[in-house]
């Protein structure tokens, strides 16, 4: 029976840039192939299907809708374009902080790469540091980004 918009289904997959590095997983083996585990600091139990309901906006719009049609056992490499993963980067979600005000609100010296948590929930990391300023970007990590999933429907329901 194919997939349907509101059937609960549960995947394998790997998500790779285009040029084929794996960003994330549910599959333990090629999380440690990889080095995903010590890059990403998880638990080894953290790598299982995921499970999730078609249509309820639970995962990514391109990835949601390939799965419609697909049917229980069956694999599909999908592509999915940066406008229905993770959006375009926007150069709006990039700001600039006086590096004393950052330290004071972050508690840390800036540094590229520090991953910071603003007071309204967003995330961001440091992508550059200057005398007179430190450019925080609170895009997603992945925003931009062209994504090709190996996929692999293991149940559904």
């Amino acid at each position: 029976m194919a997939i349907e918009r509101g059937d609960g289904v549960s995947i394998e997959y790997v998500g790779r840039f285009e040029d084929g590095s794996v960003f994330d997983t549910s599959r333990l083996d090629v999380a440690q192939e990889e080095g995903l585990l010590d890059a990403q600091d998880t638990d080894p139990e953290d790598y299982a299907p995921l499970a999730f309901t078609v249509g309820a906006g639970d995962i990514i719009e391109g990835l949601d809708e390939a799965l419609v049609g697909m049917a229980d056992g069956e694999e599909a490499t999908v592509t999915v374009p940066p406008e229905k993963a993770y959006g375009e980067a926007d150069d709006e979600k990039v700001r600039e902080y006086d590096p004393e005000t950052f330290e004071a609100m972050v508690g840390k010296a800036p540094e590229v790469g520090l991953h910071v948590e603003a007071e309204n929930g967003l995330h961001g990391d440091v992508t550059a540091v200057r005398d007179d300023a430190v450019s925080v970007d609170f895009n997603h990590e992945l925003a931009g980004r062209t994504l090709v999933f190996d996929v692999e429907v293991v149940d559904v329901r």
